[in-house]
């Protein structure tokens, strides 16, 4: 059986230094907490390159009327109330003949406030002065990204001979290449691009610039799956990539064809007019203006135009802009314009053109459900532009609205539209299971138990659905239940004999940036999973845990494929305030865990960028309101504490849980996303299955969120000896009215 595996909308994905970046995820930006360091993130580069900051995943910006994920945080003192350690209790990471005395984390602190400054010359003379020691990479580091880019690859060629191995120089070197791609200097790119093992979507962008601009088509081609047919939020160096990928030598004309008819759809002029020229067919800057500003005027003409490709294409441009202002009146242009074409002895709209139009519509609609409600209209327009070309982003779409309606033909058309790859995802073999269940073909019928029992292995939220199906129950004792791991006297002194921990452990101890002690300990996770070096890992972990430093902890068992925890990767601190809490409130405590885990990681000085806070990120007006409805003054910093701030979370689950019809799904949507969102993707009339509400939340943050929630409440509805199957516990979800 395998372990449950961490929400990936949550871990914390300083991924590019991690090499568990998740496909097709935006990511949300931590800020760090630096005590004596405040503003020396900003001097030392560290807010120029994604790869060095911390961040908690999500698919989309959008509006926020609840609150969301921590940016920053740090731990406070408290000692687990659960799973107390046996006689293993370090306070602090211990000495070790390796690297003794402050590890240099003086000198650190120091060198960092040298940098804020922008010191150079003091810098060189930490550089000496720290030469040898644990963190002697820092004050080089620093100084060179003073002004990186006037650094030369030599130069970074010769800090990653110096420090191998080291984060912070796999870091300078995608540093250094994200800005030269930036500054068009892609000789300088291809120079440091091989010592770039462990690229992020930017930083992969930036060497595949390099590479296009330097004759390598092929390295340069690696990147196109991700960018090619992007039309979503995607970092700038991607969209320069896919841009000037247009003139690679193995880029064909289909594949231009695809993405010109996405960029028409998002209107990307320049884009377009690339691209077509590279057809043969121009798309003059001047058609494409006079239709961005009245594309009913172009509709009005379009019948006494010739049947020409580029005609074929203003058509789309047209009808991404119409759809953009209204996918209603789109529709019904496109309806009209169909008809009145089937009635001409030669047609103006190719089929194709015609493919097209509709998935425009499918995809427009699909951006507008929360604020119009879900309706089957999507999947039939998905419908209607079936052919053999469809993005990601589009194949998603369909699948989603399809499985909103139960339409299990069409659910199985759209997972059929997506890669080979993405096919065998845990969500869409779950969704291709669920299709084949409810068909009448008994051969998928039984296709669909025999998915559900491979899928069973697996302990995330399909797993666990699965688990369901085939009747099988999650068993916490199998994982080790609430027993923490013991660890041998020889691996706890190897974690710090291991530098990469041994730097972790002393920042940690040191109170210094949050953001370099998570860097350092994600880093070293990193490289013990490469060397798959699983006792390692656990001991490290065990010390974080002993020392509180839990979403370490938890950061640890998750990014393995073969440690098995719960005590490490699901831990209950608070336990007695949690559960006391949670029973005033009227909700189930594994609920409050399974939140409390994905909102902070238990680290009770969380502070998002909107403001939410503690264990629970309450948001501030909605602390007030609940010590309104409690008869109490509000106080922002009793709010924040632990206690108050469990009990302020608990009673305001128990809040929305009761005014969103006792369904928790719902509760836990509202508590991302809040209770109107939640309430908008209800079914208008009739209910509807739990996981087809989820699967279909408009918000891919809130759709991750809610999945995550319950999977963690499902695990710690067994840790706590009340256990209760992920569907039971899901439920049906009720029409609005």
């Amino acid at each position: 059986m395998t372990k449950p595996q961490v929400a990936q909308g949550i871990k914390d994905k300083n991924a590019k230094r991690q090499n568990i970046t998740p496909d097709r995820l935006k990511k949300t930006a931590l800020k760090t907490s630096v005590l004596g360091l405040a503003t020396a993130m900003g001097v030392m580069g560290l807010s120029q390159v994604a790869c060095a900051e911390l961040t908690w995943g999500s698919d989309s910006s959008y509006p926020q009327e609840g609150k969301y994920q921590p940016e920053s945080y740090k731990p406070d003192s408290y000692q687990p109330q659960s799973y107390q350690p046996d006689s293993y209790q370090p306070q602090s990471a211990p000495s070790n003949s390796s690297y003794q005395a402050d590890n240099g984390v003086g000198s650190f602190t120091a060198a960092a406030i040298a940098a804020e400054r922008g010191d150079v010359n003091a810098l060189y003379n930490y550089e000496q002065a720290m030469s040898g020691g644990l963190f002697a990479m820092y004050p080089t580091y620093w100084r060179m990204n003073v002004d990186l880019n006037s650094q030369s690859p030599a130069a970074v060629s010769q800090f990653v001979r110096q420090y191998p191995d080291t984060v912070m120089a796999e870091k300078l070197a995608a540093d250094f290449a994200e800005t030269k791609a930036g500054s068009n200097d892609y000789a300088a790119v291809r120079q440091v691009a091989n010592l770039i093992t462990n690229a992020d979507d930017s930083e992969r962008c930036a060497v595949a610039l390099g590479f296009n601009n330097g004759g390598d088509s092929m390295r340069a081609m690696a990147a196109k799956p991700d960018v090619w047919l992007a039309t979503k939020k995607q970092p700038a160096l991607c969209d320069q990539l896919a841009l000037e990928m247009n003139n690679n030598a193995l880029i064909s004309n289909q594949d231009r064809v695809s993405r010109l008819k996405r960029m028409l759809r998002k209107g990307k002029t320049g884009d377009i007019m690339a691209l077509s020229s590279r057809l043969g067919t121009p798309i003059p800057y001047s058609s494409l203006s006079e239709i961005q500003l009245n594309p009913s005027s172009f509709f009005s003409r379009f019948a006494r135009e010739a049947n020409t490709q580029t005609n074929q294409y203003l058509y789309l441009y047209a009808m991404g802009r119409l759809a953009e202002k209204s996918y209603r009146e789109a529709a019904l242009q496109l309806e009209f314009d169909i008809k009145q074409d089937n009635q001409r002895s030669a047609k103006l709209l190719n089929d194709d053109t015609r493919r097209y139009a509709y998935r425009i519509l499918g995809v427009q609609r699909m951006n507008h459900n929360t604020d119009d409600g879900f309706n089957v209209e999507a999947v039939d327009w998905f419908r209607n532009s079936l052919d053999d070309d469809f993005s990601f982003e589009e194949a998603e779409y369909y699948a989603m609205a399809a499985i909103r309606f139960s339409r299990w033909d069409d659910v199985v058309e759209a997972i059929s539209k997506m890669d080979a790859e993405t096919q065998k995802n845990n969500q869409w073999q779950y969704w291709l299971a669920r299709a084949y269940e409810q068909s009448s073909d008994a051969n998928k019928r039984n296709t669909a138990k025999k998915m559900y029992q491979n899928l069973a292995k697996s302990n995330e939220y399909y797993g666990l659905m699965a688990k369901d199906k085939v009747g099988q129950r999650f068993e916490a004792s199998r994982l080790g239940g609430s027993n923490l791991p013991n660890v041998s006297t020889a691996d706890r002194a190897r974690v710090m004999q291991n530098p990469h921990f041994a730097r972790a452990f002393a920042l940690y101890n040191a109170d210094a940036s949050r953001a370099y002690a998570n860097r350092e300990w994600n880093w070293a996770v990193k490289k013990a999973r490469d060397n798959r070096d699983d006792n390692l890992i656990i001991a490290a972990a065990r010390q974080a845990y002993d020392m509180g430093w839990l979403d370490r902890a938890i950061y640890a068992v998750d990014n393995t494929d073969r440690v098995d925890s719960l005590a490490l990767s699901h831990p209950m601190p608070h336990q007695s305030a949690v559960v006391r809490h949670s029973q005033s409130a009227g909700i189930d405590p594994a609920w409050a865990y399974g939140i409390m885990r994905q909102e902070s990681r238990f680290v009770a000085s969380a502070r998002s960028n909107v403001g939410a806070s503690g264990l629970m990120q309450v948001m501030p007006d909605t602390a007030k309101y609940i010590a309104r409805n409690l008869g109490e003054t509000y106080s922002a910093s009793r709010a924040n504490s632990g206690d108050t701030n469990i009990r302020y979370g608990t009673w305001y689950m128990g809040d929305i849980f009761g005014k969103l019809n006792s369904q928790p799904v719902l509760a836990t949507a509202g508590y991302n996303a809040g209770p109107n969102n939640a309430k908008r993707w209800q079914p208008t009339y009739g209910s509807l299955a739990a996981d087809q509400y989820v699967e279909s939340i408009a918000f891919p943050e809130t759709r991750n969120y809610v999945k995550h929630v319950m999977e963690n409440a499902t695990i710690y509805s067994s840790l706590l000896g009340r256990d209760q199957p992920i569907s039971q516990r899901m439920g049906t979800v009720p029409a609005a009215f």
